[in-house]
């Protein structure tokens, strides 16, 4: 009645819903119920927490995060009250880039062998490389993905898509770590990964390489996944003017909020540095 009071009388709908017109100015009269100030309450903090993760958080995350915080919620209240508030998480677009280089050097074999959950850190990191688009042109970002925190433990950002992007990825990761015998290092067959330097940068540090079969890409799905939700929450729903703007917020993306902030469900629901936190390295 109150949505249609605009349109209709309040008696004839009163007269058509079998109520008494005083039954609903009393209603009317009466204070907002506990369940309403409770979800005003939970309305004011999902938007708390929508700023937070930069707009990012779907009612799966956004349910986890407030039970976090303390409030008794289920996944579907979220999710209309999100409705309700007009608040939503960012979407998957489609997004195809240029064609990468092919291998020019010996290919290893699939060592990892898609066991993407190894029970401790330093057993398995992943690499891969994509593109960023900017209006300067593409910047090209390498990652080395811990694959038992899913921790983003080495980047590099560049122009161009040569070894040296690949390279200073790991040797950031490298520079974080301690490498211990076994340490298994996973890519797909491009030239980068396959050139003599990366592969005696390895073999210096006795990791072992590991390689996706050809042209799949299932064999390095857990850095794939990576770039597809770094795309959808933050480039995406960018527009970079320059590769140092672009730059900038990829740094704060990948190393303030998805390592240190962004719940994982395959955590448990923490953050890849709240995990690890909880771990002993080797």
């Amino acid at each position: 009645m109150s949505e249609s009071r605009r349109e209709y009388p309040i008696r004839m709908m009163a007269r058509l819903l079998r109520v008494s017109p005083s039954g609903y100015y009393d209603w009317q009269s009466r204070d907002a119920s506990c369940r309403e100030r409770e979800n005003r309450r939970l309305v004011e903090e999902i938007g708390q927490i929508h700023r937070e993760s930069d707009g990012t958080y779907g009612s799966p995350r956004m349910c986890t995060e407030l039970r976090a915080r303390g409030y008794q919620v289920s996944e579907n209240r979220v999710a209309r009250l999100m409705r309700r508030a007009g608040v939503r998480g960012a979407i998957r677009k489609r997004y195809r880039v240029p064609g990468g280089e092919r291998s020019v050097g010996p290919v290893a074999a699939n060592v990892l062998d898609r066991q993407f959950t190894p029970d401790a850190l330093n057993q398995a990191w992943a690499g891969d490389i994509t593109y960023i688009r900017t209006d300067e042109g593409w910047l090209y970002l390498a990652v080395v993905i811990d694959l038992c925190s899913r921790r983003v433990i080495g980047w590099s950002m560049q122009k161009r898509i040569g070894r040296e992007l690949a390279m200073d990825a790991v040797a950031m990761a490298i520079g974080q770590r301690q490498i211990p015998v076994g340490l298994l290092h996973h890519s797909d067959r491009g030239s980068q990964y396959t050139s003599d330097d990366f592969q005696s940068l390895l073999k210096d540090h006795g990791i072992q390489c590991s390689m996706s079969g050809q042209g799949n890409c299932w064999d390095n799905a857990c850095v794939e996944s990576f770039f597809a939700t770094l795309k959808k929450e933050r480039v995406y729903r960018r527009r970079y003017r320059t590769r140092s703007e672009a730059r900038a917020d990829l740094f704060e993306y990948i190393e303030v909020f998805y390592n240190r902030k962004r719940r994982h469900s395959l955590l448990g629901d923490l953050s890849p540095s709240e995990y690890e936190s909880g771990l002993i390295r080797p």
